[in-house]
């Protein structure tokens, strides 16, 4: 018999589910600027969830096919934009 309190997160499937969507929340938020859109209409509101979602999916099936973590692969798409961008801007910039 199991003492009351003493089974871990393991031990309980509910506690597991909870776990993995309060992960996924939180990998959501600071991976994909879910909070970040200012827009009042709902569906704009509902476009930029979307969208935010098929990041969070895109950059988790490139965490299971390559072995690294979900922020390392965000930060390394990013430095390839970047680097990108720099040595070939695809807006010009013009001086006045």
């Amino acid at each position: 018999m199991k003492k009351k309190g003493s089974g871990s997160c393991q031990d309980d499937p509910l506690s597991l589910k909870r776990w993995k969507a309060g992960q996924f929340h939180r990998e959501e938020k600071q991976l994909t600027g879910i909070g970040d859109c200012q827009c009042r209409r709902a569906r704009i509101q509902g476009n930029h969830i979307g969208c935010a979602v098929l990041v969070w999916l895109r950059l988790k099936n490139l965490d299971c096919q390559s072995g690294k973590i979900v922020c390392q692969i965000k930060r390394g798409l990013l430095s390839e934009f970047l680097i990108q961008q720099l040595r070939s801007p695809a807006v010009k910039m013009t001086l006045a």
